[in-house]
């Protein structure tokens, strides 16, 4: 059973950058805006996709570890390319949006980690939360409870971080006893850290890592 992890904040504050120490043969980002990495990388990056694309990597499942970069972008672009209206376009969005990150616990394999990087916005109780379109979701779903793990990106003049815990500002949060409540923003030690706590397999295999680097 594949597991979804959300790691949501503002632009600029590092999102994209935390995969930075992640080898090309380890990860595979699925880039919903086609924006390239803010860094150097060989990594394998698919541009421009939307669900069907998306649906179609994770089933053929090659890698234990995937990025949905943008991931609130495939509620934004189905907004204004959908010639529905009213109720049905929200209905649809939330549908097909939620059906995804349901999906992830059945159509991937065991050992399998798929973190959606997405947007923030301040909710209506002044917490921040990941972005949404509309009241739909929010409504019917509280979108941050479909995830066990939920990473909030921050960024100052000294620093980039993760916090893992909610700190009364934010709807943050982790298993207790995996994160510390603020920890560097490097998307692979957190990787590694929640396959230790689950004793999931690791990223790559010695055998594997052998092999490719042969």
């Amino acid at each position: 059973m594949g597991l979804a992890v959300l790691v949501m904040g503002a632009s600029g504050s590092g999102k994209s950058t935390s995969l930075r120490n992640f080898k090309p043969e380890e990860i595979g980002v699925l880039n919903v805006a086609g924006k390239p990495l803010p860094f150097r990388s060989g990594i394998r990056t698919a541009n421009n996709v939307g669900y069907q694309m998306i649906y179609k990597v994770l089933k053929a499942n090659k890698l234990r570890a995937y990025v949905i970069d943008d991931s609130q972008f495939l509620m934004s672009f189905e907004e204004m390319d959908s010639k529905k209206s009213g109720f049905e376009k929200f209905n649809s969005i939330g549908h097909n949006f939620i059906g995804l990150v349901r999906s992830i616990s059945s159509i991937t394999n065991d050992d399998t980690i798929v973190y959606f990087l997405h947007h923030t916005e301040v909710g209506d109780d002044g917490r921040i939360k990941a972005k949404t379109i509309g009241k739909l979701i929010d409504n019917h779903y509280t979108l941050e409870g479909l995830f066990s793990i939920v990473l909030l990106t921050e960024a100052d003049k000294n620093s980039y971080t993760f916090t893992t815990q909610s700190q009364g500002y934010s709807t943050a949060k982790a298993p207790m006893g995996m994160f510390e409540p603020v920890m560097d923003n490097d998307l692979k030690a957190v990787d590694s850290t929640i396959r230790d706590y689950y004793e999931m397999k690791p990223i790559v295999d010695a055998s594997e890592d052998a092999e490719s680097e042969e």
